[in-house]
């Protein structure tokens, strides 16, 4: 999976993922750092990539309808210190199949994960 990660989620996953066989990019590695989020969004596009953020302004499927775009994870942990982040999207992407994520809106809690489709 293409993946890009927010300047919200720690650049530690980034390995992580990518030893995990993703291609990773991070929106500090491209100088993206404080950016809008509407720049972070057209990058992501452009590159066919599928956001993590814990933005929840990409929450809005009005604006963001799943079957429009390349797929966006919103991680809503209680806890979000770098180490927590790393570890529950390591397990995610671990145990999960991620071919299904594609093209949705994903919501990654402690306890579960939420696939949204397109209607």
């Amino acid at each position: 999976m293409k993946i890009k990660l927010d300047e919200n989620i720690t650049t530690q996953v980034a390995p992580v993922l990518s030893n995990l066989g993703h291609d990773v990019h991070t929106v500090s590695s491209e100088g993206l750092v404080g950016r809008p989020d509407e720049d972070v969004w057209l990058a992501a596009q452009a590159e066919h990539r599928f956001l993590i953020t814990q933005d929840f302004g990409f929450a809005d499927i009005r604006r963001f309808s799943p079957g429009t775009h390349w797929g966006i994870m919103l991680l809503r942990l209680r806890v979000t210190n770098q180490a927590a982040i790393a570890e529950r999207l390591s397990d995610a992407f671990l145990r999960e199949d991620t071919s299904i994520w594609s093209r949705c809106l994903v919501i990654l809690t402690e306890t579960k994960i939420r696939v949204i489709q397109e209607a």
